[in-house]
């Protein structure tokens, strides 16, 4: 993420990173979801009082982005639009559990951007591009190719992960244009 911060920042777009409860803690178990919202709804706020008068975005990486897209559709979250580094749509090998995941997305009156990796193991891409086409006009997809849910991309492919990261800032810093 710090990366992803660096890269961002090169487009001009100023970044809030922040931390869960569970993180702080150095525990790997992940506090229940209200907290994890109440997090999110709180950095939010933060992001108000220190970017005054600039038009903020919220989002993140995996859980990050859903626990995001959870206090959006619970309504309040003063926010553009919400960007999603590799949105966990479903856990490893159980793509049954999409629905799940995805429900509360329809709630969500925000635009979104989605930019995930084409070998991302927690969203199979037909269901997320079938996912984002119900949610359209709301929902845009960018498929990274070759690279997987942390955005790594074998030597094979021809990029350095590096070159993947300032690509992902482009095309948010590109998407973020068009709401501001």
């Amino acid at each position: 993420m710090q990366h992803l911060a660096e890269a961002l920042a090169a487009e001009d777009v100023a970044t809030l990173r922040y931390q869960f409860p569970y993180t702080e803690r150095g525990s790997r178990r992940p506090d229940r979801a209200a907290v994890l919202i109440n997090t999110v709804r709180a950095a939010v706020h933060a992001s108000k009082e220190c970017f005054a008068g600039i038009p903020r975005f919220a989002g993140g990486k995996s859980m990050g982005g859903r626990m995001s897209s959870r206090a959006a559709a619970e309504g309040g979250l003063d926010v553009k639009g919400l960007t999603f580094f590799g949105f966990p749509l479903h856990p490893a090998g159980a793509p049954e559990k999409a629905g799940e995941r995805a429900r509360h997305l329809r709630e969500v009156d925000l635009p979104m951007l989605f930019l995930q990796g084409e070998r991302d193991r927690l969203a199979e891409l037909d269901l997320l591009r079938s996912l984002c086409v119900s949610l359209a006009p709301l929902a845009r997809l960018e498929v990274i190719p070759d690279a997987d849910h942390g955005f790594h991309v074998p030597k094979r492919s021809g990029r350095t992960e590096r070159e993947v990261i300032v690509h992902l800032a482009h095309l948010t810093s590109q998407w973020m244009e068009h709401f501001t």
